[in-house]
């Protein structure tokens, strides 16, 4: 059996460094244009460049999001975007409208060219289709089943890839496709502006009693009709790999550093596990379990994959996130005097106990021994997020290691 690709997604350049460093074979990244994702950090060319650079090097692969449903106005901007990109020389473009896709044939022929899911991928005829014209690789819908996925392996060349969302946020529209917040808002998902109001809170009211709001659901908190878990497939790794996927992909574009090697590091050592053995994937399999909720979570479910989800794949009393570990910040090099930069992400303090999240997948917990600022005045506590500091833990450390606490039944709204 071929090892499926571990495709995981990157909002800036640092985590796309900690992504490559923690066990990605692959990652996909946004532009500042004609992306899914216009709320994210995403990458300016220079940044774009040097990920590509730094990814490379370490033998991991780069795809860039061109994903948007483009109008006629967009199409001027997606050539010249393209002809930027035939210069820094990303390894595909992930594309779900024919004509942004043609324009890419055009420009840059050498690169390859994935179908988003955006693009309704439902069936071996479409797959089929792209391949026709010229497609490496397509996106599953989110809507396929592991028996729908194998049959369409079965009927498309060999040559075609399928990658498949095996981990993080579902949509509640068909294969992201969604009107709602452009309806509720202005700003259109298609065009990579979504705010995501099928998390929020929703009753009804009838015409003639305005004001008068009626619970969806017999619940005195109301209801989140539309809130779907988060999709978790670690614990079905070979009923993934014996479908025929090539790409494992990770959703979560917007996310923390924390979140991308959490992921990754999961995923890495659950695809090596299985290929190592089936046995020791499934005797690990507790620990893979466990090492997922290291990150910001909702509750879980695995999606379309064996069936038509039924009412549990929602959560309808909460939108919040469940979020087990805070993430404090990512270990860079280390000074003249032994002690290790970081640039903090949350508050912690001296004599607190944390832990090192590292990439070959141990957890070492450690006391904060010493912090200081960049002009070397000692702190007791770091409450500012983005400072610099230079602190000591009474051990070595690794650059790209992370730092992180962990939390007691607390919840967010990030």
């Amino acid at each position: 059996m071929k090892k499926p690709e571990l495709l995981v997604p990157a909002s800036s350049l640092e985590v796309l460094k900690v992504a490559v460093i923690f066990g990605a074979d692959a990652v996909y990244i946004g532009g500042e244009a004609f992306g899914l994702r216009a709320k994210a950090k995403n990458f300016s060319l220079e940044d774009m460049e040097k990920g590509i650079q730094f990814a490379h090097a370490h033998q991991v692969k780069v795809y860039v999001t061109a994903n948007i449903l483009a109008h006629n106005q967009d199409l001027a901007g997606v050539r010249e975007y393209f002809k930027e990109l035939k210069k820094i020389k990303p390894d595909a473009l992930i594309i779900s409208d024919p004509g942004v896709f043609g324009i890419a044939r055009e420009v840059c022929p050498e690169l390859e060219v994935h179908i988003s899911t955006q693009a309704n991928n439902t069936n071996y005829g479409t797959y089929q289709f792209w391949h026709k014209l010229g497609a490496k690789r397509v996106v599953c819908a989110r809507e396929l089943s592991l028996e729908e996925i194998a049959e369409i392996r079965e009927n498309i060349p060999e040559d075609l890839e399928i990658e498949a969302f095996v981990h993080g946020a579902m949509c509640i529209s068909y294969s992201g496709r969604c009107l709602l917040s452009n309806y509720f808002t202005g700003r259109d998902a298609n065009q990579g502006a979504c705010t995501h109001p099928c998390r929020w809170k929703y009753a009804v009211v009838e015409e003639t009693r305005p004001g008068e709001y009626f619970p969806v659901y017999e619940n005195d908190r109301g209801t989140y009709i539309f809130n779907s878990k988060d999709l978790c497939m670690v614990g079905h790794i070979p009923e993934l790999v014996k479908a025929g996927i090539d790409s494992f992909k990770i959703e979560g574009r917007m996310k923390t550093a924390l979140y991308a090697a959490t992921v990754a590091r999961t995923y890495r050592k659950a695809i090596d596990d299985y290929f190592c053995s089936e046995e020791t994937w499934r005797a690990r399999l507790p620990w893979y379990l466990g090492q997922i909720r290291g990150c910001t979570y909702r509750q879980f479910t695995t999606g379309f994959f064996f069936g038509k989800p039924d009412e549990t794949a929602q959560i309808y009393g909460e939108s919040t996130y469940a979020k087990d570990y805070t993430y404090l910040g990512l270990v860079g090099k280390q000074n003249e005097e032994g002690l290790y930069q970081i640039e903090q992400r949350n508050k912690f303090s001296v004599g607190e106990q944390i832990e090192v999240m590292k990439p070959d997948g141990t957890n070492i917990e450690a006391t904060v021994k010493k912090i200081r600022d960049e002009n070397g005045n000692e702190m007791e506590s770091a409450p500012h997020p983005k400072q610099v500091l230079y602190i000591d833990l009474g051990q070595p450390l690794a650059e790209f290691d992370i730092l992180r606490r962990q939390e007691k039944e607390e919840q967010s709204n990030e």
